[in-house]
């Protein structure tokens, strides 16, 4: 019987560590661990089209199932494709292993063909990057990478020279058991004890939340009970923390709507729950700020804090909310949560004036329509740009449905190879990319690999024939939108040849027929929907400057953005104001 190969231990860890796909593109280096998957039940290779999407995809795998993911790119040009899918991975938390499979070892240091050094390249989006260069490293350096991507949940790398994982592995390796879960983290019984005395002195609290909310929605809405509090949220925070939600004001943001920017300005304490959001200018600086999360090194980055907690977002709360007093008045939450329905009242008539009759079709109809249509436990996984407003305002989170994107990293390109990932956790369940026509043409190589596995992805392409956020953003500035349209082709006619069901739709009336018979589908589609190129959106504080930039690059334009069910969801909550 053959001994095992450094190669065939490497694959027997990451199916240890629960990886059960291994995302990339096939080349010389990285033959033998290839083949090594080929010869070890219960992991699979996936073999996709660009190796930008296998990182994406294993990034989208670990977010979807909760569990380590894995990618392998082969030597130099291959590994390095890797490497944005791998920033989006580790800024978005989630727990993947990369193989930067490598030259033969003695070529190592010449220049030889194809030469980098991925141990040094990955240092930036990685928590550990590390060669293997000898036998002997094995498994203690894999054991290590896995370790440190669930421990610290980020992405860890191992760069693996071919002819290395092609010798026997070591007869008396040391194999220990593997961390496959992270512990929770409680903070100490001071800071409780000082949060405590803040909240009692403070008149009016409002509450921001982020995706370390997940998994604490029923200790947040107790939380808020007892504090009478406005609960604002990030986007990441959206799918966690709006639903089923009677204290909701909304987002916060360059894609923000309703009242959340007023309750956290208005408020004396402002507490950040699991929330690393990067936009300071969206934050007061005169009102006193609280920030509770597990990743310290994100304490007080954004804000000056005047408490800084350390702990999970649900444990924290468990210990808090037996402690608090609750709260009298309602004065405060009630204000905001009427400012929070006029507010979505004031621009939803952009939404319901003439839509069905509008060409080209409005987005924001169209992800309406989507948000009606799509199953209760769909997952979207949405392209960056204007395709991330009209998933912000318009697909409504419950409990089951999960919405996945770039939304930290900001990558173009991310909903396809995501919706690729999240669909491989479970090909029964709706997976549905919203993609803009920039983004979908940009990595479109890989519609092909939904084609080859029969995924059952459902792409609604957004197309609106120009990269719409990159003009927003030219006209805020004062500046001509330049170099920001498309040409395209017809996409439906593209999915067609490639094996799968498409269609275009130009009117608004064809659209609920054309996304039901696509959902029906069995294998692969592509809704292919020509958008108005003019439906832009706007953050919900509009600086003087920016008022100067469009009044300077477009003289007077009416920009308003519907905001789909939630206004019906904000005057429900009014409803259930208490009345004297």
């Amino acid at each position: 019987m053959a001994k095992q190969t450094v190669a065939g231990q490497f694959v027997d860890i990451l199916v240890r560590a629960g990886v059960q796909r291994l995302y990339g593109v096939v080349g010389d280096s990285l033959n033998p661990v290839v083949d090594a998957v080929r010869r070890t039940a219960g992991i699979d290779w996936i073999q996709v089209r660009h190796e930008e999407v296998a990182a994406f995809a294993a990034g989208a795998e670990a977010q979807i199932a909760g569990r380590l993911a894995a990618c392998a790119g082969s030597c130099g040009p291959g590994n390095l494709h890797l490497i944005n899918g791998l920033f989006d991975a580790h800024r978005s938390m989630a727990p993947v292993l990369a193989l930067a499979s490598h030259i033969p070892s003695s070529e190592i240091g010449t220049g030889f063909f194809q030469e980098t050094h991925p141990d040094r390249l990955f240092t930036e989006c990685s928590h550990y990057s590390e060669m293997i260069s000898s036998r002997d490293q094995m498994p203690r350096v894999l054991q290590t990478a896995v370790q440190n991507a669930i421990g610290l949940s980020g992405v860890s790398v191992v760069s693996l020279p071919g002819d290395i994982a092609d010798q026997e592995a070591p007869e008396r390796s040391i194999e220990h058991a593997l961390v496959t879960s992270r512990p929770t983290v409680r903070p100490g019984d001071a800071e409780i004890d000082q949060l405590v005395r803040m909240i009692e002195d403070a008149g009016k609290v409002t509450l921001f939340c982020g995706s370390g909310t997940a998994g604490a929605h029923a200790e947040v809405m107790e939380f808020a009970e007892r504090l009478k509090a406005p609960v604002g949220h990030a986007l990441r925070g959206k799918e966690w923390i709006q639903y089923d939600n009677p204290y909701d004001v909304g987002m916060s943001g360059l894609l923000g709507y309703g009242a959340a920017y007023e309750a956290t300005h208005e408020c004396d304490l402002l507490i950040l729950l699991g929330t690393d959001f990067p936009y300071n200018a969206f934050l007061p600086d005169d009102v006193k700020i609280v920030q509770v999360d597990v990743r310290p090194e994100r304490l007080g980055r954004r804000s000056k804090l005047d408490l800084a907690v350390w702990g999970d977002v649900r444990e924290t709360l468990r210990c808090l909310n037996p402690r608090i007093t609750p709260k009298k008045s309602r004065k405060f939450l009630d204000r905001m949560l009427k400012k929070h329905a006029d507010a979505l009242e004031g621009v939803v008539k952009a939404y319901t004036r003439k839509v069905e009759k509008h060409t080209p079709i409005h987005p924001e109809f169209v992800a309406s329509v989507l948000d009606e249509e799509a199953e209760a436990n769909a997952i979207f996984t949405v392209d960056t740009g204007m395709c991330n407003v009209w998933a912000a305002r318009y697909i409504s989170p419950n409990g089951r449905r999960r919405v996945i994107g770039s939304f930290t990293h900001g990558s173009m390109a991310n909903a396809l190879p995501q919706a690729i990932g999240a669909q491989f956790t479970d090909r029964r369940r709706q997976v549905v990319s919203m993609s803009g026509d920039g983004g979908f043409s940009m990595l479109m190589g890989d519609f092909l690999t939904l084609v080859q596995y029969d995924l059952p992805v459902k792409v609604v392409l957004f197309n609106n024939s120009s990269l719409g956020m990159v003009e927003l953003e030219m006209m805020v500035a004062g500046l001509p939108a330049y170099g920001t349209d498309n040409h395209n082709p017809d996409f439906a006619a593209i999915a067609r040849a490639a094996g799968a069901h498409g269609v275009r739709v130009e009117k608004p009336k064809e659209l609920r027929g054309a996304l039901r018979d696509a959902f029906k589908h069995k294998g692969p589609a592509l809704v292919d929907v020509v958008t108005d190129p003019n439906a832009l959106s706007m953050p919900p504080k509009i600086s003087r400057d920016m008022v100067q930039g469009f009044a300077l690059s477009a003289g007077k334009i009416v920009l308003e953005g519907g905001v789909g069910r939630m206004v019906q969801m904000a005057r429900s909550n009014l409803r259930n104001i208490p009345r004297p």
